[in-house]
């Protein structure tokens, strides 16, 4: 056979061979778009802060980051607080989206969810709003997590721990002291390399100058004698 083109011209060439090349194309197409994976956002598991300030609002962290960005799950995050001197761990909140629900009454109304937003949980942070010195004790957070897979859904339960301190004078932090230390240290490191360059420069233009005048002056020493020499080539007293 001969592939005809819709001008009516013929290609002199056979249409099975294209058939087959263009079969192989959209085959190794298909084969990398289905390769391709799709992007995500990273997941990184930072420890929650441990010193919140009476009065005020105090978030508490809890990151559980998945092993495979790509399997789908469903996710649960329920907090527990044993106060100081106590034994035993209070249930206070659970989040099972859409719903967040505060379950302990010392808790109710100052409780916010500031985790993920979706069924897919892996962020699970919330806010005490209002800090009393009776909020100080043990936060654990647990994350119940269930994976989607074809004809298999396992469930995966991870816990951690934050141990909550409150004071009634917020404490800085020694990052913030050593970064602002560390300002300070370098504003006056460059102002003294400012004025050294001022200094260096102000004595460079300085002798500059004064090597050009002593130039100036030595040429005005030369011009009289030169001056003095008739045409003759004897030179006038």
């Amino acid at each position: 056979m001969i592939c005809m083109w819709a001008d009516g011209k013929a290609l002199w060439t056979p249409c099975g061979t294209l058939m087959a090349a263009a079969q192989v194309r959209w085959t190794l197409f298909l084969v990398f778009g289905l390769l391709a994976c799709r992007c995500h956002g990273g997941c990184s598991e930072v420890d929650s802060l441990t010193e919140a300030v009476e009065g005020r609002g105090f978030t508490l962290g809890c990151i559980s980051c998945k092993i495979r960005e790509e399997v789908v799950a469903r996710t649960t995050v329920d907090w527990h607080f044993k106060a100081r001197g106590e034994d035993h761990f209070a249930h206070i909140f659970h989040y099972d989206h859409p719903s967040a629900d505060v379950l302990h009454e010392a808790f109710r109304g100052r409780l916010d969810w500031l985790g993920t937003q979706s069924k897919d949980v892996q962020a699970g942070a919330i806010a005490i709003n209002n800090v009393t010195f009776g909020d100080a004790g043990t936060y654990r957070c647990t994350f119940q997590r269930t994976l989607i897979l074809p004809g298999y859904r396992p469930s995966v339960s991870v816990e951690k721990e934050v141990e909550l301190s409150v004071t009634s004078v917020g404490n800085r932090e020694t990052t913030a002291v050593i970064s602002e230390i560390v300002m300070y240290v370098l504003i006056v490191v460059l102002q003294l390399w400012l004025i050294g360059v001022l200094l260096y420069c102000y004595k460079k233009t300085l002798d500059d100058a004064n090597a050009r005048e002593a130039r100036k002056a030595l040429k005005a020493q030369k011009e009289p004698l030169h001056a003095e020499v008739d045409c003759d080539g004897v030179q006038l007293e």
